[in-house]
């Protein structure tokens, strides 16, 4: 894999992951909601207008644009892999951001992801 095609996937990546959080953070500024027949207007209209949530989805566009470009010069089986460094990514910043606990299990999981990413970019 190039240079080029690692930034490419990494900022993908990267892209995805903030595009979660972000959605994360809009979700805890409209706060636990449920939609029926009579709130669906109502809460669609303060999920669509709340700017963590449109910022996630500006993310997310991007990412599938720059996503393209990845797939264009990397093999599916080594790219698609690489997302689940966006776990890691997220895993970390929901500790730092919302306060998610961040256990043993959790970072022995992690770590067989970072084993397993670096074992695919070198194939």
């Amino acid at each position: 894999m190039t240079a080029v095609s690692f930034v490419l996937v990494l900022i993908g990546v990267l892209l995805n992951a903030a595009a979660q959080l972000l959605l994360k953070a809009g979700t805890t500024a409209v706060g636990h909601f449920e939609f029926h027949l009579d709130n669906v207007l109502p809460v669609g209209m303060k999920l669509a207008f709340e700017p963590h949530i449109l910022g996630g989805l500006a993310c997310y566009v991007v990412s599938v644009v720059v996503w393209i470009m990845a797939l264009s010069r990397v093999p599916v089986s080594v790219a698609y892999p690489m997302l689940s460094i966006g776990y890691i990514v997220n895993a970390i910043a929901a500790f730092y951001l919302f306060n998610e606990p961040l256990a043993g299990q959790k970072l022995l999981g992690i770590g067989f992801i970072v084993v397993g990413v670096w074992l695919v970019a070198r194939s």
